[in-house]
């Protein structure tokens, strides 16, 4: 059998693409020169052997075989294949809140109607108390409403479904400032707050609806400002926490009190629920990033937080919604800046506030809403999404 030597070729561009980046060769996985295989009489014939023995300083003789030269001349002719990188590639077109709640508004939900449950269940006296002195019932014309956001807190994120993807990139690059798409799995999630690789494995308490959220908030122009500045306070070194564990935990808020009946009102009265809830929402995280600021708070005051937090907002919607509005008219006068965290903390509430117009916004949207499919969160799954 002929005899063979391994020769060592190091190889800068292979396909356009450096041997050191995890290229596999016959197997293997490595960053070392590749190792070819050559007969010794191919490397008599061509001179190598020679120019190896004498140290590579021995210049080429005739004998180099003319297919040799050829070959190289082929290879430097040869136009190098660049990768294309994820940031190269056109990014998935941004989406709007409304257009993601137009799709779960079309897609059938009626097999979850079956596990509907949209207000809390009273027996005997309990049930007695709330019919005299609770808040009033729902009208009969936003039940479909309401039971629609309690469908979309039980669909989960769903791979295949491009509008998830889309809402899932949309908040990523909002957040971020970023215009390329990102991989879905990966350690860059919790750049934005979700606690690991997978943004999925968060949205167990509120579902789909956690995302909804948080995409309305980086989505509305009057909001996102407001929205980039918790965010900020989330980067803390001392102060921070993750974002969109945070803004889940609000929406996880916002749903007991949409159950518990503490935002009929409101909703009656604007005949809307939808941009109540999307309101409601943002006025809650309004309230715990300013009571965070002020107080200087840190994630391991999260738990304290969280529970003080609910208490507040599920016992003064009314107040905690004329907060927001309040906020947001001194944005637009351009005052907003000038506002400290501690004017509108619940320690010291604005004796000044007027009716409540909260989310103008969110009710021109409401206007446009038509809603055709619905079904509940059940109740198991409503626990807390932990921060820790």
């Amino acid at each position: 059998m002929e005899g063979v030597v391994a020769v060592a070729v190091h190889t800068e561009i292979l396909n356009g693409l450096n041997p050191g980046n995890g290229i596999k060769d016959n197997g293997n996985l490595n960053g070392n020169p590749y190792l070819k295989s050559v007969p010794i009489s191919a490397l008599k014939q061509n001179g190598l052997l020679q120019s190896l023995a004498a140290g590579g300083n021995q210049t080429k003789t005739e004998e180099v075989s003319l297919e040799v030269e050829r070959a190289q001349e082929e290879w430097d002719a040869l136009e190098s294949i660049q990768p294309v990188l994820a940031e190269d590639l056109t990014p998935s077109p941004l989406i709007s809140f409304n257009e993601a709640l137009q799709h779960f508004q079309t897609t059938d939900l009626g097999d979850l109607l079956k596990n509907i449950q949209p207000t809390i269940r009273r027996t005997g006296l309990a049930a007695i108390t709330h019919f005299l002195f609770g808040p009033p019932r729902l009208h009969k014309d936003l039940v479909e409403e309401r039971d629609l956001v309690f469908a979309i807190a039980q669909c989960s994120l769903d791979n295949g479904q491009s509008v998830h993807m889309r809402v899932l990139q949309t908040i990523y690059r909002k957040l971020t400032c970023t215009r390329a798409d990102c991989p879905r799995f990966g350690p860059h999630w919790e750049n934005v707050g979700f606690q690991g690789s997978d943004p999925a494995t968060d949205l167990r308490g509120t579902g789909f609806l956690g995302l909804m959220h948080t995409l309305y908030f980086v989505m509305d122009p009057e909001i996102l400002p407001l929205a980039r500045e918790i965010y900020k306070l989330s980067q803390h070194p001392v102060q921070n926490f993750p974002f969109c564990v945070m803004s889940i935990n609000m929406t996880r808020i916002a749903l007991h009190a949409l159950r518990e009946e503490v935002l009929s009102k409101e909703c009656n009265r604007r005949q809307q629920v939808v941009a109540v809830l999307n309101d409601f929402y943002v006025a809650t995280f309004l309230h715990l990033y300013q009571l965070w600021k002020s107080q200087q708070k840190t994630i391991s005051d999260s738990g304290h937080v969280l529970k003080e937090v609910e208490l507040f907002a599920k016992k003064n919607p009314k107040q905690i919604l004329k907060r927001l509005e309040g906020y947001l008219k001194e944005r637009r006068a351009g005052t907003g800046h000038r506002t400290s965290p501690d004017t509108l903390s619940h320690s010291n509430p604005s004796p000044g506030d007027t009716g409540s117009q909260a989310g103008s916004q969110g009710g021109k949207e409401g206007k446009e809403m038509n809603f055709t499919g619905v079904c509940e969160l059940p109740p198991e799954m409503e626990g807390e999404a932990r921060l820790i």
